[in-house]
């Protein structure tokens, strides 16, 4: 089974950048679902952060994912595996591979300065594994309390990664990591191995920024016996404010929904910036799937622009079946429109609240001011109508009509048809429009 996760940490609400690793984790499930094998998508939870950690943020996520399409089949949070990750650090301090250090931050920031100066790779000097029980004994009389490091081996950790290509570091060039603070709290790398391993994780897609955490928990898995996932790290987006980041206040999905983007312009738009792909345009994330490839994606930092969104929105918005407009008409307590209204406005919206205006527009008893100038001629437009019901040919019949009998042509043919008839100097084909509208309306508001 292909296994993936997207392991969010509701410490801010999600921004785009957020968004787009959740969706390349569920592009890759997808497509893998398309072709038939079995595909699993946990959502896992990185809650221990017990102060920054919200509910409201956690809800957020729930909320966009769930806008966005996406559906998870396991849900996880890491606040509920304590007990499971202290078993695995006893285990790992019984075996060497965790020792304590009791070196504040500003005597280490002094270290890695020294080293600097000195032209040495600025890592741990593993200085805590060379105290003894009465050096530690010592330091904690003081009032130190230890922090514990992964010992990790001196030897080469590669892979092959699935959007970088052939990665390899040296662990006698990396600092041997942080796994357990002073407070007992334990940061991200090795309560995610442990995770991966114990959710049977065959696939990690996640930020280059990550790309040396990889290299150090491609020694915890060794370490724990567990299976290696296969990595793909994609450059990250960038945006107007530099590296995207909750901290700086980037772009999340409310702002994005409540500005009308349909989450399939979203969906388009990020499985394929990165790429030198032209942005596909689908109806569904299982249709989007098809067109994704990882190994598409170019090293270079993609730059996200909201503007982009905005382009692509209409002709996702055009797109939008029947069912789906009524669908969300009726959660907003309107009433349905039929095939008609929609076929003739939806080349013309934006968003699909842009909808509202329309249906009001075209509306009964509606009357729109034409000028002195063009009030004889719309009275003529009225009097030269086709018999029998609407259709898209009678337009075509009616201005010929009327081209013959006023001589008019062009814009002073069809402006005030259009004033008329809604009030707006552009808008639909009026061809679509007049079945819209029904004779009754289209006189009544010639005659108005």
């Amino acid at each position: 089974m292909i296994v993936v996760r997207f392991a969010p940490s509701p410490t801010g609400y999600m921004h785009i950048g957020n968004l787009r690793t959740a969706l390349l984790n569920y592009m890759f499930a997808q497509k893998k679902k398309n072709e038939g094998e079995d595909v699993s998508f946990v959502l896992r939870i990185d809650d221990t952060d017990r102060e920054r950690s919200k509910p409201e943020y956690e809800a957020a996520v729930y909320d966009c994912l769930k806008w966005m399409g996406m559906k998870w089949d396991r849900l996880e949070h890491q606040s509920a595996r304590l007990a499971r990750y202290d078993e695995i650090v006893e285990r790992l301090k019984a075996e060497g591979r965790l020792y304590a250090c009791y070196e504040t931050a500003e005597e280490l920031e002094y270290k890695r300065r020294r080293r600097l100066a000195r032209k040495l790779p600025p890592v741990y000097d593993r200085e805590g594994l060379r105290l003894t029980a009465e050096d530690r004994a010592k330091l904690e009389a003081e009032g130190r309390r230890p922090h514990y490091r992964f010992k990790l081996d001196y030897e080469e950790m590669a892979w092959d990664d699935m959007v970088r290509g052939h990665c390899s570091y040296h662990g006698e060039y990396l600092s041997d990591p942080i796994v357990v603070r002073e407070d007992g709290t334990l940061p991200y790398l090795l309560p995610s191995v442990i995770d991966d391993i114990d959710f049977g994780i065959t696939h990690v897609i996640r930020g280059e920024d990550h790309v040396t955490n990889t290299a150090v928990q491609i020694q915890m898995f060794k370490a724990l016996g567990g299976k290696i996932p296969v990595f793909g790290h994609p450059p990250l987006l960038t945006g107007k404010e530099g590296k995207l980041s909750k901290r700086t206040g980037s772009v999340n999905f409310m702002e994005l929904r409540d500005e009308g983007i349909e989450p399939m312009t979203v969906a388009c738009l990020l499985s394929s910036i990165g790429t030198s792909d032209a942005t596909p345009v689908e109806k569904t994330l299982e249709a989007l799937a098809d067109h994704f490839d990882l190994s598409k994606f170019g090293r270079a930092q993609p730059r996200f622009d909201t503007q982009d969104l905005f382009k692509l929105n209409p002709r996702i918005v055009r797109d939008l079946s029947l069912e789906t407009v009524n669908d969300r008409l009726a959660q907003k307590g309107m009433p349905a429109v039929d095939a008609r209204l929609w076929e003739a406005v939806a080349p013309n919206l934006t968003k699909l609240d842009d909808l509202t205006g329309w249906i009001d527009r075209c509306s009964a008893g509606k009357v729109f001011s034409v000028p002195d100038e063009d009030r004889a001629f719309a009275r003529t437009a009225a009097a030269l109508l086709p018999d029998g019901a609407f259709d898209e040919n009678t337009f075509a019949l009616w201005t010929a009509a009327l081209k013959e009998k006023t001589g008019r042509k062009g814009r002073d043919l069809f402006h005030p048809l259009r004033m008329a008839l809604t009030g707006l100097e552009q808008g639909p084909e009026l061809k679509a429009l007049l079945p819209v509208l029904g004779r009754e309306e289209t006189v009544s508001r010639l005659q108005g």
